[in-house]
């Protein structure tokens, strides 16, 4: 038998190679327009002509059913061609080009980044949308060739200054995690953007002592309030509070899945990271808490050791007739360096319950039986099967790999055989989503490069829909992601979930990756009406996607919770630059109030109420959610630096002006009140200011006193020192009465305590002149700079 063996062996040698494995995937590299020439792309492309254009009138279930009956008939192609995936209905200005695979050198270089991983991006020519055909981005036509992986030898290891390096590091990681103890909780939490800030910059410990305390406060505000009562603020809040964890989950995955890949001293991390799930895992079942964390962790182990294992070499046919046992040896020997990289460096840094090596180890059978069976399908020779068999049921248990003396004693005798399976999909379902992933971040640069072409170049007005400013870019992102997840559903309803998942970390980076490019383009027109209604357009078309990626709430709300708070960002973004270009355009106009100028012109005044109303109108066209929110800000703003104006000392009425400027003030106040209840303001509680001012500087001195109880009611941070300034204003800078008014206002902040509004802050934002006329004689005067409640 041994001899027929060697004899057949032998014949197979002369026998032609079998295509090289992984051709199919390597042919998108070669003229990657190609791709999109297959059935399946062809059907994509033609139903996505209308498709944009008929989604209103069609419900997403009418186009689920379309979608199934255009692709029923092509599932043999994609059955023959597994790692040439169909394409989902493209853009409605054209296809997302088909990008080629990573290549293998770009694989590993991304592998060895701890930060994130890079997205590669894709440019080329593109076309006007309309009803013109959209040609999809030329791909690459260099085939890429994998690099050969270095030996690793013992002469790399044999420096005793870094050995000594080691022994420190991981002496250093032991005494960490064996003497750990979570942080205090800070009273206070750091806000949102800088939480958020700290998780970018792997800051773990300081980040999650902030959560928590944020969760701790959320907690408090929700028990303050009534059960059915929950502002909208509260609301926000609890998102963004998921979002964090989102993102801190998610920031602690990769830094699991490339920990392999970590310098020595960074795996200091690792016990932050195994720290956290730990007490997540105590919070299980307190309010907000978020499940899964210890899975979250294996599955990222899990996509790192698919990740190591895809560096391996794999030589084709044609290179090298013993392709499969070449491979299969380097494979094995892989596996080896890997789990020992565990057992010396990574085991240090977790609790002994994780059990990591177990972990690992089985992590490596489950990614080593999917590699095996993709290799299975294009073996076609007898010697490669000999070599497959033989690497499963000797060389893989037996002392060359997982029996190897450096593995033991914690790899056990029952962990060494390799546990296949029988569904192999999940592998090519990986391949699915990296590759889909991949084509929607060309889909998005794309839409930016349009974006840029047909409008911000041109100068193109936005388009008016449903009486909005509106453009193209929530419709042409959503139809795609839905486009894809219509896609994959034929294939398997748990890979749609994956799909969407990837499809929403992807669009995670765009909103960022949008406003750089709006921003660099639009600087030089902000003094433009165009570059307002650029704003607002882009607010109402990111506020429309958030609400189009609502239908994925059910199947990946942490994804989509991300996504949220990107698209928030964005949004909140583009609201405050419109504002604080309002805030620039009536700052002067407002400066000059309450000064001998304005007692006797009203120029300055008139000019605030022009582009007030002007900023009225362009809110019109802003979808009815962000408006509010942008009216109220712009309200508050007004009110404040008006009534700022009074406290400046900058006129001092005499003479009996007090009345004719109280008139003055009522008048305008009522002009400034308007124009907000027009533009829908619910900050309702800011009208009154202006009229109880306006009283108490119109009134005798002698009712001054009467006057302050309903002031000081609405407004409790009303000082002593906003007070002084209003009767400097009124004429009233010294003598008896002044001290007697001053007076009645520390009785009344006295007996009025907490009853007021604390909600209603306005003054807390105003900063008062100093009055500092104090004349012989005038005792009280003087007196009342040590007073309390200045």
């Amino acid at each position: 038998m041994a001899d027929t063996g060697k004899e057949e062996v032998d014949v197979g040698n002369e026998v032609n190679d079998p295509p090289e494995w992984g051709e199919d995937a390597t042919k998108g590299m070669k003229n990657g327009g190609k791709q999109m020439e297959s059935p399946v792309k062809e059907k994509s492309l033609g139903l996505m002509k209308t498709f944009r254009a008929s989604l209103k009138a069609v419900s997403p279930m009418t186009l689920k059913n379309k979608r199934s009956e255009n692709t029923d008939s092509d599932q043999s192609q994609i059955s023959n061609s597994q790692l040439q995936l169909p394409s989902s209905p493209s853009l409605s200005r054209g296809s997302p080009s088909q990008s080629s695979f990573q290549s293998p050198k770009a694989e590993k270089a991304s592998l060895t980044r701890t930060k994130s991983d890079a997205a590669v991006g894709i440019t080329g020519t593109l076309t006007k949308r309309g009803t013109s055909f959209r040609q999809s981005l030329g791909l690459s036509s260099k085939k890429h060739k994998q690099e050969p992986l270095q030996p690793v030898t013992e002469d790399t290891f044999s420096s005793k200054e870094q050995r000594s390096d080691s022994v420190k590091s991981i002496a250093r990681v032991l005494e960490l995690r064996d003497t750990y103890t979570l942080p205090e909780i800070p009273p206070l939490p750091l806000s949102v953007m800088e939480i958020n800030k700290l998780i970018e910059m792997e800051a773990l410990e300081e980040a999650y002592v902030n959560l928590l305390s944020l969760s701790l406060e959320l907690q408090r505000e929700h028990q303050a309030l009534d059960q059915e009562d929950c502002p909208i603020e509260l609301v926000h809040k609890e998102k963004d509070l998921s979002l964090l964890y989102g993102t801190l989950r998610n920031k602690m995955s990769i830094i699991v899945r490339n920990s392999s890949a970590l310098p020595l001293p960074n795996k200091e991390l690792l016990v932050y990271v195994a720290q956290i799930i730990l007490e997540e895992e105590k919070r299980q079942g307190e309010p907000g808490a978020m499940p899964g964390w210890r899975e979250a962790w294996r599955d990222a182990v899990r996509d790192g050791v698919r990740d190591a294992l895809k560096k391996v070499q794999l030589d084709s046919r044609e290179q090298n007739a013993s392709w499969l046992a070449v491979h299969l040896g380097l494979l094995g020997k892989a596996v080896v360096e890997d789990l020992e990289r565990v057992k010396t460096e990574l085991l240090s840094s977790y609790p002994a319950d994780f059990k990591v090596f177990e972990t690992y180890v089985s992590c490596h059978h489950e990614a080593v039986g999917e590699h095996l069976k993709r290799l299975l399908e294009k073996v076609t020779e007898l010697k490669d099967y000999h070599a497959l068999l033989d690497f499963i049921i000797h060389r893989y248990p037996s002392e060359k790999i997982m029996g190897s003396c450096s593995l033991q004693p914690e790899l056990k005798e029952d962990q060494r055989v390799l546990p296949l399976d029988k569904d192999f999909l999940n592998m090519i379902k990986v391949k699915y989503c990296s590759r889909l992933q991949a084509d929607m971040r060309t889909s998005l640069d794309r839409i930016i490069q349009l974006e840029n072409k047909e409008m911000w170049t041109e100068k193109r007005k936005p388009n008016i829909d449903e009486g909005i400013y509106s453009s193209h870019i929530d419709m042409d992102i959503w139809t795609n992601i839905k486009g894809h997840a219509q896609g994959s559903r034929r294939i398997d309803v748990n890979l749609e979930q994956k799909v969407v998942r990837s499809c929403l970390e992807e669009l995670k980076t765009f909103p960022k990756r949008f406003e750089s490019a709006f921003v660099e383009w639009s600087s030089p027109l902000s003094n433009s009406s165009l570059w307002t209604e650029y704003h607002i357009s882009y607010i109402n078309s990111f506020s429309a996607l958030k609400e189009h990626m609502e239908s994925f709430k059910d199947s990946c709300p942490i994804p989509l919770e991300l996504v949220r708070r990107e698209i928030d960002g964005l949004t909140t973004k583009l609201s405050q630059s419109v504002l604080e270009h309002f805030k620039t355009d009536v700052k002067p106009f407002l400066r000059r109030q309450m000064t001998g100028k304005w007692f006797s012109l009203d120029e300055d005044f008139s000019q605030l109420i022009e582009r007030t109303k002007n900023l009225s109108e362009k809110t019109k066209y802003m979808s009815p959610k962000p408006k509010q929110v942008f009216v109220n800000e712009a309200h508050i703003f007004v009110v404040k630096e008006y009534v700022s104006q009074l406290m400046k000392n900058n006129y001092s009425c005499k003479n009996r002006k007090n009345e004719t400027a109280a008139t003055k003030i009522a008048n305008q106040w009522e002009e400034l009140k308007e124009i907000f209840q027009e533009m829908n303001s619910t900050s309702e509680w800011l009208h009154p200011v202006g009229d109880q001012l306006s009283k108490i500087i119109g009134c005798r001195k002698s009712d001054v006193k009467h006057n302050l109880q309903p002031l000081v009611e609405n407004y409790p941070d009303f000082r002593r020192s906003h007070l002084s300034a209003v009767l400097y204003f009124r004429g009233i800078i010294r003598g008896r009465e002044r001290h007697i008014i001053l007076q009645r206002l520390a009785e009344l902040k006295e007996s009025i305590g907490n009853a007021g509004n604390k909600e209603h802050a306005l003054f807390n934002q105003i900063q008062a002149a100093v009055n500092t006329d104090c004349l012989p004689g005038t005792t009280f005067s003087c007196l009342s700079f040590i007073m309390p409640n200045s």
